[in-house]
């Protein structure tokens, strides 16, 4: 049934190297519609590369991306979101001195269509559109019950906050597909209960297909419809959660048994 869904992005035959170190080796992948895609592999894999060309922050040797069938290789980093390209970082980017529905607010550039001279003196339709973007930047903080947290700068947020105020900003460009860069990196286990019950909410209530690198086995087990298992530049293995699992290549790269998908299960 998944292999039925549309291609949303395609990464084709990408190879990217810095200098004489090669970091991807001739990966291919898709994304497809309503879809939760892993990504996961040891550290040093390419993961994070591979989210950087989809995401326009490198640009591969060689290699195509398309996005609903354009070619967008070449298309600046700034511009991806204006095509419904959102994402997450593995090193939080916020604007700390910026409150949280501040940041989210920054979020929303890519959705906003007022013009310069409207926006400048605030009236008409800039005023009405400044109402439609607070409305939905409230019902994301409403979703990522960020209520507390409102009105709090960023650089005053513990680390599990800024990590959800990070995925809130994603979410208020109004993304037709989100990467998400190891989400629940450095959280403890009812904030990685939380974010996971919020990607599962995004992709089977928003309908938004995302793309996740994480490197937390339960989670990717659990919630995922296709794991794809990098290994030192290559693609070693594509398949359910419970293939990928069972695959013999997988797990010798992890350099252990399937056990380890148990460590951390939700």
């Amino acid at each position: 049934m998944n292999e039925q869904r549309k291609v949303i992005m395609e990464a084709q035959n990408i190879n990217l190297s810095f200098g004489a170190l090669p970091v991807l080796n001739d990966i291919s992948i898709d994304i497809r519609d309503k879809e939760i895609l892993a990504i996961i592999g040891p550290n040093g894999a390419g993961k994070t590369s591979l989210l950087n060309i989809l995401s326009g922050f490198y640009k591969a040797q060689s290699g195509k991306v398309l996005f609903n069938g354009q070619d967008i290789t070449s298309e600046p980093t700034h511009k991806r979101p204006y095509l419904g390209i959102s994402r997450t970082f593995q090193n939080i980017e916020l604007y700390e001195g910026l409150t949280s529905i501040e940041n989210l607010m920054a979020g929303r550039h890519s959705v906003m269509t007022h013009g310069i001279i409207s926006g400048a003196i605030f009236f008409g339709r800039a005023r009405r559109m400044e109402s439609e973007h607070r409305k939905a930047v409230e019902d994301i903080i409403d979703f990522l019950e960020m209520e507390s947290i409102r009105d709090t700068p960023a650089g005053f947020l513990t680390y599990g906050q800024r990590k959800k105020v990070d995925l809130g900003r994603a979410l208020a460009s109004n993304p037709k597909l989100l990467l998400l860069d190891e989400p629940m990196a450095g959280m403890n286990q009812d904030e990685k209960e939380d974010i996971t019950r919020f990607v599962l909410d995004i992709n089977s209530v928003w309908g938004i297909p995302v793309l996740l690198v994480e490197h937390d086995m339960g989670v990717v087990m659990d919630i995922s419809d296709r794991v794809i298992v990098i290994n030192f530049g290559l693609k070693i293995a594509e398949g359910s959660p419970e293939e990928v699992k069972n695959n013999p290549k997988v797990i010798e790269a992890y350099l252990g048994s399937s056990d380890i998908y148990k460590s951390s299960k939700l």
